[in-house]
């Protein structure tokens, strides 16, 4: 044949004039679709209208264009001679190059206000398929989805390099393409539908590449963060790093951990945390105070730690921010005169984030081998009206709000997890141990003198009246935990020979 055939269609048109004039040079007959056609024909190339090669107009507002067996059969024809006899039976001429990206449904739906029937109108139908046909026919057409793509498949054809082997790296690129379309779609679909089924039996899992990481959880390890499509809140994906190093992954687990920490609390809270686990967390009359009930919560363990906070950092909290050794802030905002502050460290990560607020129930998912756990998020808010108590003693009023803050805080401990807190401040943490009364000494040790007068919260309930007992030894003066056990006699027995008041919730809180 005289010449190669090549057909254009693409919603993003950007660089196509260029890779257009490549291809002309390269005597490749041009296709082409509606404003494709024209910007094509605008820049003085010879270009030909899909409809005279289909013999067919296009019909129902362009809904079909391209969808004919003269573009079909000319990009699935295989060369075969019995393909090729075919096409000459039915004077169809075989396409060698599909270019097309796909009308921009995503970019639709993200605008404010968009209606269902713009939507609608921007679901790509001929696309899809003439890049389904393309790749599936991979070695005899190649096809071209990303427009950053176009010099390199330039200088290939020019080289003669365009081989079987990379023709099928283009064709698992259209099809992810492809997939990544339709699940856009078929994710709004199932919202506009308001089919709440969290748990459907075929999970679809969107997700973009956003920055490449530091490193993983040590330094021989890579790492990548993507964003996720669907979610209804913002998360650390979205974040704006301001200055700093890298984020690592690491880095990316802890702040999101403090995230969904201070996301718990209306009035101005600040978290430290490290390896996933609050090392404190206040909550004062302002950002400031709140950062350094937190930081005093315990000093050790704050070095080098991730913190949160609800409120923009002023100048104040960023002075005392700027006191101690911290690797991220995360936060609504900074004003000038606290990010120049903080600035003067130039490995320190900040970082913002809109919607901060925002605490929506939702899916959380953990990758397993060969699979995906999937569960709804620990949302309940601990409220006081869910407190039972148990024991001769009524908790004071103070008690009860010093309780429902720690199990708050206690959510978000690696369990078996254990929180002392007083005057709204976590003074000890007991984390991830093998067995609650190991949690209970690691949370006193942390603590030290200062856990007289404090309250103590447990994220699920006592097998045995130690971890009572030792709250008795330290001067605890309410425990808030689930209850359940065939042992809680045992443990409300002993909170009345030490005068404690006991309340159950009837709800754990086990995290892992």
């Amino acid at each position: 044949m005289a010449s190669r055939r090549a057909i254009l269609s693409v919603s993003d048109k950007t660089g196509i004039v260029d890779f257009a004039k490549e291809l002309v040079q390269m005597d490749f007959e041009l296709v082409s679709t509606g404003g494709t056609y024209q910007t094509i024909k605008d820049a003085g190339l010879p270009v030909t209208y899909v409809s005279d090669v289909t013999g067919f107009p296009e019909i129902l507002d362009g809904r079909v264009k391209t969808l004919n067996p003269r573009i079909h059969g000319g990009i699935l024809a295989m060369r075969t001679p019995e393909h090729l006899a075919q096409l000459a039976e039915h004077d169809i001429t075989p396409i060698d190059l599909v270019v097309v990206n796909l009308y921009p449904f995503r970019q639709t739906i993200e605008k404010p206000g968009v209606q269902l029937d713009e939507a609608i109108e921007n679901i790509d139908i001929g696309g899809p398929s003439m890049i389904r046909a393309a790749a599936k026919n991979y070695k005899y057409v190649i096809v071209v989805t990303d427009p950053a793509k176009y010099p390199e498949i330039t200088q290939m054809l020019h080289d003669g390099a365009l081989d079987e082997e990379y023709r099928l790296r283009l064709s698992a690129e259209a099809f992810r393409h492809t997939a990544e379309y339709d699940t856009f779609i078929s994710t709004y679909m199932q919202d506009k539908a308001q089919i709440q089924n969290p748990f459907p039996e075929r999970f679809l899992l969107l997700g973009e590449k956003k920055q490449d990481l530091r490193y993983g959880e040590n330094a021989q390890q890579r790492a990548a963060l993507y964003t996720s499509f669907g979610s209804k809140q913002p998360g650390i994906a979205q974040a704006v790093q301001l200055s700093g190093l890298q984020l690592s992954y690491n880095n990316t687990l802890d702040l999101d951990a403090a995230l969904a920490l201070v996301r718990e609390f209306e009035e101005p809270a600040a978290t430290i945390i490290q390896h996933t686990n609050p090392c404190g967390l206040g909550l004062g009359a302002d950002i400031c105070e709140a950062y350094v009930k937190a930081y005093e919560g315990d000093t050790l363990a704050s070095y080098g730690g991730i913190v949160a906070v609800n409120r923009e950092v002023d100048v104040n909290c960023a002075l005392e921010m700027n006191k101690v050794f911290l690797e991220a802030i995360l936060a609504p905002a900074f004003s000038p005169e606290a990010l120049a502050i903080l600035q003067e460290k130039p490995k320190l990560r900040l970082l913002t984030l809109d919607g901060m607020e925002i605490n929506q129930p939702e899916i959380a998912f953990y990758p397993i081998k060969g699979g995906i756990l999937l569960q709804e998020t620990d949302s309940e808010p601990v409220k006081k009206e869910f407190m039972r108590v148990v024991t001769h003693r009524e908790p004071t009023d103070v008690e009860l709000e010093q309780m429902r803050f720690a199990m708050t805080v206690a959510k978000h401990v690696k369990s078996n997890a254990v929180v002392l807190a007083r005057d709204f401040q976590v003074i000890g943490v007991g984390a991830g141990q093998m067995s609650r009364i190991s949690s209970v000494d690691m949370a006193f040790n942390s603590a030290q003198h200062r856990s007289f007068g404090a309250v103590m919260a447990s994220d699920a309930f006592f097998t045995f009246r130690d971890t009572v007992d030792a709250c008795a030894k330290h001067g605890i003066t309410a425990i808030v935990q689930p209850g359940g056990s065939i042992y809680d006699a045992s443990s409300i027995a002993a909170a009345n020979e030490a005068n404690i008041a006991m309340v159950f919730t009837g709800v754990r809180h086990f995290h892992y």
